[in-house]
């Protein structure tokens, strides 16, 4: 029986989506629940699994189409199951001679196998970090820039060469770009800023991490103060936990926090849904799971959905101060930064704390000074004072 191979359910957010490789050519056996082909949408990428075992007779729709939702992408015939496991047990001599070719094929992203055969770069040679080893356009750029072994041969370029590359955005570059865009021209974006002193948090973090850690099996990080601090301050001031929708302003009654994080493809935002009915454990363990599952292209559009209100963390690169973007249709990010030991004046006496610079981008159509810079100030007073978490003040 022939059998159709479809794109699965897209959101209502994406409406089509980029086909990246076929990991399997036509007249290839196939198992149930195989992968057969990644789909690259501006959120996520989607594993396009076989639906029943059987033979790949025809491949639809190739490399690098655009496609949509239930489009068919390529058919399978269950009945020649039995037929095409048999030469697999005993590969021809031709065959065997096509596995290299076929490995390095798949073995390489379509824009890291292009950028390898204008640099010449040996994909086979390259240990990949993508999903299942794959190489990346990364991994072929660090190897072009490091410099040639004594033994192998120089590529000489051309005294004063200015060389360029053009490459497209991916769909979820080309997206965060399109978002990121819209949201300063949507928005009326100001930024207020402030600085908390970290010894509170860290000297907690210091004297309970080990107990924590052999407690809930997971380490004690500082993300989980702030979206605690955070969701207590968006309880005293509901509009910054707000979204403007027309000339309407949609309070929400929950609090799904977007945590910023960095992942192969780009920047992605998964959401602590209900965050104010998690612990610190449960704030910890699911950015554990979400930054695992970004690094191994794991996230889901379910992930992304949603959130009234984010957090970025650049003081993982080393920012001392920035002023985060808005993620649309929330009102308001805030924005941590670096830790750095300052001189400050505590009771008269200067002293050396480790501070940090907040930001927090607010949107001025509804949210007023007053309450941005309140909200802060909420944020630094229950970080400083890590018991007002649990007394609710």
């Amino acid at each position: 029986m022939i059998i159709d191979v479809k794109v699965p359910m897209l959101s209502e957010s994406v409406s089509e989506g980029t086909l990246l490789e076929w990991k399997k050519k036509v007249g290839e056996a196939v198992a149930r629940d195989e992968i057969l082909i990644d789909i690259e949408t501006d959120k996520v990428v989607l594993e396009v699994p076989s639906p029943q075992a059987g033979v790949l007779v025809e491949i639809v729709a190739q490399d690098g189409e655009t496609v949509v939702a239930d489009q068919v992408l390529a058919r399978i015939d269950t009945a020649a199951t039995a037929a095409a496991e048999a030469p697999a047990a005993a590969p021809t001599e031709a065959a065997s001679a096509a596995a290299p070719v076929a490995a390095q094929n798949n073995a390489a992203m379509p824009a890291a196998a292009k950028l390898a055969a204008e640099t010449g770069i040996d994909v086979n040679a390259l240990q990949g970090s993508g999903r299942d080893g794959r190489v990346l356009k990364e991994d072929v750029q660090n190897a072009a820039a490091k410099p040639a072994a004594a033994a192998a041969p120089a590529v000489a370029l051309p005294t004063g060469a200015r060389p360029e590359e053009r490459v497209p955005m991916s769909r979820l570059r080309a997206r965060v770009a399109e978002r990121l865009l819209a949201s300063q021209q949507e928005n009326a974006i100001l930024t207020t800023f402030n600085e908390v002193n970290m010894k509170p948090i860290m000297d907690l973090r210091a004297k309970y991490k080990e107990k924590f850690e052999k407690e809930h099996g997971v380490k004690l990080g500082f993300m989980s103060f702030f979206v605690k601090a955070a969701v207590a301050a968006l309880k005293k001031y509901p509009v910054v936990n707000a979204s403007v929708d027309g000339k309407d302003i949609v309070y929400h009654g929950y609090f799904d926090i977007g945590i910023a994080i960095g992942s192969p493809r780009g920047l992605v935002v998964p959401i602590l849904r209900d965050a104010d009915q998690m612990s610190i454990a449960d704030i910890e363990q699911a950015i554990v799971d979400y930054a695992k599952k970004a690094k191994d292209g794991k996230i889901a559009i379910e992930d992304l959905t949603g959130g009234t209100f984010s957090i970025t963390n650049g003081g993982t690169f080393g920012s001392m101060m920035s002023t985060p973007i808005i993620n649309p249709p929330q009102s308001a990010i805030l924005g941590m930064h670096a830790t750095k030991e300052r001189a400050v004046v505590e009771n008269g006496q200067v002293v050396v704390r480790p501070m940090m610079y907040l930001a927090l981008s607010y949107d001025h159509r509804i949210i007023d000074g007053r309450e941005a810079v309140l909200t802060l100030v909420a944020i630094k007073d229950a970080l400083e004072d890590p018991a007002r978490l649990l007394l609710n003040l």
